[in-house]
């Protein structure tokens, strides 16, 4: 007879249920004899748990987050506690701990979450990281990871053919984040032009300077940091500036500085501008310099129909960076939007599809267009793993390419969604994000009590604006006015957070005091959420 026992899973009796948890219930999991009937039930209730968070963070009545201080949180609320015990917790308040984790996290799926880019709860893609943990391997050698090391092969090729990269010459390799993809491309980098620095060190080399923008990701400089070059030898290229400008031309001619690397972005953090790639990668050929393109924010959809990126609201528009080319549609120069070309002139891509793919974290990639570049970077043959004369291709133990040694399996959520929804379903998926954008835009311009940092229309999928309080309106530009807006958005995310309504990110840049950046990845966003969003952030920026 099977009854069910207080914690919620079926047991022979609830008899059995008490010695289980005074004795220590984790010995009768598997792989104890005989503790198939135990595991089931425990992981059925954590699978009850995880499709009642799925189901709830769907629900625009339930809350983005349920926040509390972190004295609050280290405090211990109700049953939960983040100390940890001597003695095992019985199995039922294992499962109160699995509840109250995602209780007070969070819910990164909610339609109104919009405060970074890596948003959204992708069905398919939670079913391929569930099947990851439950496989437990390792991606450095084929013999323990057979189908996800050819999975890593295959999703890299498509990615370098949507580069326009032919199969002879790409290479690449999934990494733990963006940060790490951009610096594996300045790794690489130095090693091409320098490959000494391997075995003798940096001391047997020049001063070397990198070129990024001034709106660039802040992992360049923290690269360059890591890498031992320095950050003051990154440049930062003003943004309003072409990159022929003179600072540029008088840094390259600079005898004590020896450039090698620009990093150029396509889709900055902030704004979502685009760098002028072509002009870049003339100035790259020229002074045979290393180029890399940073996709932090993901156009994937640009790449697969270059049209649809910039121009699903028909319109292309200069934000930060200088676009050369007309803002009449009918006459937007091919140069842009020929992503494959731009993109083959490339030396190395970053390409991140945790952010618009919506692929559960993590899941990044660094693209080099050298092949064999990364191992002979990187590769030290521990003999513990990488022996040679093994009964198989041992070209496929791609561990020796990384700087890691134990490295995550990113790929199979990334594939299983491949095949889910397909090129054109990821590509719509960003269309569906370009939308809101545009319609947010719109929204904002209507309005008399928002202000939008940039004038023009979206580039990407961010729209920067400030809110104006009833006190502010009509108030003339200067110091004591801007001094009092940079006041009102961590205000009103603040009451934000504590109601748990909606979530946002703000933010300084330069001159400009805090403001709103609302990025869109998130499917599940809707023209209703934005709608919510504006009338939340003034009902709360009136109280």
């Amino acid at each position: 007879m099977v009854n069910t026992c207080q914690w919620g899973h079926n047991v022979r009796s609830c008899e059995e249920s008490g010695r289980i948890a005074r004795h220590g219930w984790l010995a009768n999991l598997l792989p104890a004899p005989g503790g198939e009937e135990l595991t089931r039930g425990f992981l059925q209730e954590v699978v009850d748990i995880l499709l009642g968070y799925i189901s709830k963070s769907s629900q625009r009545s339930s809350k983005v987050l349920d926040f509390h201080h972190p004295h609050q949180l280290k405090e211990g609320l109700e049953c939960f506690s983040l100390d940890l015990p001597d003695q095992p917790e019985t199995l039922e308040q294992i499962l109160v701990d699995c509840r109250d984790t995602l209780k007070y996290g969070v819910r990164t799926g909610h339609p109104r979450f919009l405060n970074q880019l890596s948003s959204g709860l992708d069905v398919v893609g939670v079913a391929g990281e569930w099947l990851t943990s439950t496989a437990n391997t390792n991606m450095f050698t084929y013999e323990v990871s057979p189908v996800f090391v050819l999975m890593e092969e295959c999703l890299l090729k498509k990615m370098q053919s949507i580069l326009g990269w032919s199969d002879d010459v790409g290479d690449g390799i999934f990494c733990p984040g963006g940060t790490i993809s951009n610096l594996y491309s300045i790794l690489v980098a130095r090693y091409h032009f320098y490959p000494e620095v391997k075995t003798r060190g940096m001391g047997v080399l020049p001063q070397l300077a990198l070129f990024t923008s001034e709106q660039s990701h802040y992992s360049v400089k923290k690269s360059a940091a890591v890498l031992g070059m320095g950050s003051e030898n990154v440049f930062m290229v003003k943004c309003d500036e072409r990159w022929v400008s003179s600072k540029p031309a008088s840094v390259l001619s600079h005898q004590a500085l020896v450039p090698f690397y620009v990093n150029a972005t396509a889709g900055t953090t902030v704004y979502g501008a685009f760098d002028p790639l072509n002009a870049i990668a003339d100035i790259c050929q020229r002074y045979t310099l290393w180029m890399h393109v940073d996709l932090f924010p993901n156009v994937y959809a640009g790449l697969c129909n270059c049209i649809s990126i910039c121009l699903s609201v028909n319109q292309i528009c200069k934000c930060v960076f200088r676009i050369y080319v007309s803002v009449n549609c009918q006459s937007v120069s091919v140069e842009l939007f020929n992503f494959k070309y731009l993109f083959s002139r490339a030396c190395s891509v970053t390409w991140n599809p945790h952010k618009m793919m919506g692929v559960p974290l993590q899941c990044s990639a660094i693209l080099v267009k050298k092949r064999g570049l990364l191992q002979e970077c990187n590769d030290f043959g521990a003999e513990y793993l990488f022996q040679t004369d093994k009964n198989y291709d041992v070209s496929y133990d791609t561990g020796d390419k990384s700087i890691q040694c134990g490295r995550h399996v990113d790929v199979f959520k990334l594939w299983l969604m491949w095949k889910a929804k397909g090129s054109e379903g990821f590509g719509s998926q960003v269309n569906k994000c370009l939308e809101n954008a545009e319609y947010l835009y719109d929204q904002l311009q209507r309005r008399t009590d928002f202000e939008l940092v940039l004038k023009n229309k979206p580039e990407h999928s961010n729209v920067c604006f400030w809110y104006i309080p009833p006190s502010l309106r009509g108030q003339p530009p200067g110091p004591d006015r801007d001094a009092r807006l940079h006041q009102v958005a961590p205000r009103i995310k603040g009451r934000m957070m504590e109601k748990g309504s909606v979530m946002i990110g703000y933010q300084p840049l330069g001159d400009k005091v805090n403001f709103f950046r609302c990025v869109f990845s998130n499917p599940a966003t809707q023209q209703e959420d934005i709608d919510f969003l504006l009338d939340e952030i003034t009902r709360l920026g009136d109280i």
